[in-house]
């Protein structure tokens, strides 16, 4: 199998396949993020069937080519398309009915695009499921999407037939940096760690954006032919992905449009000031979406009761800082941007949103892996820190981040900006310690700051 990471779901899936009994297996994950690479390189594309919605087909366009898809593994019984989906999935029992294959693995994929206005597909596949799959032992039914918060409403969730039906799933994430790394080897691309880095805080570690890099150029050539070249492979995908995972996809653009004015976020009601849109439950089933889908956090900042939403997709961040809006075609944008101070802010906020997206690599490194830990951040008119660490073992852990490219030395007038911040922290977290760390590019120089007041370091290759 040629796949890059995904050990844990490699162990599930395979755990599945082994089990003896139906299984049936949800897969979900924003889209490009692997998918259906990951379960047809699993299984080797040793299906008893398999078919896929079609993007913004209606009912007779699905049921077509479910009926393509049935002819294509040896139903010969009827040429004609069936009716509806019920009589679709019992063509569907009668062929898998035939198979001599030990374990029977079904793959539908894209799930959300068969679903289409009262074609009843959703009670049609619980039916399948229920009546006959479910009562077999030798089935193994995976279903597949993009559209997360469909996924999750209709099968995840569902209150109906399926409920409590699943017996496995997976959400699929985007790379992290040490899978970005190896899978960028794979590809005869040889970054160091840095340039590995910035391209995550780019790409997201989405696997379809890192198989369009060009390993004969550096990452900054790769950005300029990605996104601001005349040809550019990229620059209509924010379009692109929104519209594939929700209808009426200009709200929710609105809203992480409204969220990237904002590093740490906005409150619900801050939201629905900034993109017009009405605070009811349609918001709340929007954010949900958005949340599902990895585009954004909801959390509790420091003291606060009500949640915060943020947006922490780097592709959308980095679209609405650099790309949206731009006009002119130069081929050699990013190469120019790269020297400008808006690419110095930028590059200082993703690495801290690169940190938080890997927390659990921070936390081995500060030794407290075991620990049971609350992450927040706190913003005031008296200090801000982007980063606390709460700890069950009466201690709490601030994080500071800094990106360059160079060992980072800590100068008299930022240590006295962060005593500040830890001497307000103080006050509230009375009775914990409070021990100071730095995340760093490539380490601290070692002046009598760092030395005296650094309780812990972590480096960018320590996150690998």
């Amino acid at each position: 199998m040629n796949i890059v990471g995904r050990k844990e779901e490699m162990k599930e899936l395979q755990r599945i396949y082994d089990s003896g009994s139906s299984e049936f297996v949800v897969v979900y994950g924003r889209r490009r993020v692997g998918k259906t690479y990951l379960i047809r390189e699993f299984f080797h594309d040793d299906f008893v069937f398999y078919a896929t919605g079609v993007a913004r087909g209606n009912r007779t366009e699905q049921l077509a080519q479910f009926n393509s898809s049935l002819a294509r593994y040896g139903d010969s019984e009827d040429q004609t398309a069936p009716e509806n989906w019920f009589l679709a999935f019992g063509r569907l029992e009668k062929l898998v009915a035939k198979s001599r294959k030990q374990r029977k693995v079904i793959f539908l994929d894209e799930l959300p695009w068969m679903d289409t206005p009262k074609s009843d597909f959703v009670k049609a596949l619980e039916m399948f499921w229920n009546v006959w799959a479910s009562a077999r032992n030798d089935i193994v039914l995976i279903v597949c999407g993009s559209a997360a918060s469909w996924m999750v409403g209709n099968v995840i969730r569902n209150r109906g037939g399926l409920h409590n039906r699943l017996t496995c799933k997976l959400k699929l994430n985007p790379f992290t940096l040490s899978e970005t790394k190896e899978y960028l080897l794979s590809q005869k691309i040889k970054w160091d760690n840095l340039s590995i880095a910035e391209c995550y805080m780019i790409l997201g570690g989405i696997p379809y954006y890192l198989h369009l890099l060009d390993k004969s150029r550096s990452l900054a050539q790769n950005i300029d032919r990605l996104f601001f070249s005349e040809s550019a492979l990229l620059e209509d995908e924010f379009d692109n992905l929104y519209n594939s995972l929700f209808a009426k996809s200009e709200e929710y653009v609105r809203i992480v449009e409204a969220l990237a004015k904002k590093k740490s976020g906005f409150s619900r009601d801050e939201i629905v000031a900034r993109s017009g849109l009405s605070n009811g439950g349609g918001l709340t089933r929007k954010l949900d979406a958005l949340e599902q889908c990895g585009f954004i956090r909801k959390y509790k900042a420091f003291g606060e009761v009500s949640y915060t939403f943020q947006l922490i997709d780097f592709f959308t961040l980095f679209y609405f800082q650099f790309v949206k809006g731009r006009n002119t075609v130069d081929s050699d944008t990013w190469q120019h941007l790269v020297a400008t101070n808006s690419y110095k802010t930028w590059r200082g906020l993703a690495f801290e949103k690169l940190c938080f997206a890997h927390l659990p690599k921070i936390k081995s490194m500060l030794g407290i892996s075991g620990v049971l830990t609350n992450t927040c951040s706190y913003y005031s008119s008296q200090a801000q820190v982007d980063m606390i660490i709460e700890r069950a073992d009466r201690a709490v852990t601030v994080c500071e981040m800094k990106c360059s490219d160079k060992p980072y030395a800590l100068t008299k007038v930022e240590y006295e900006k962060i005593a500040n911040r830890l001497s307000v922290l103080r006050e509230y977290y009375r009775r914990k310690n409070i021990f100071f760390a730095m995340i760093t590019s490539f380490g601290l120089v070692r002046n009598s700051y760092a030395i005296n007041y650094v309780q812990n370091e972590i480096i960018l290759d320590d996150l690998f």
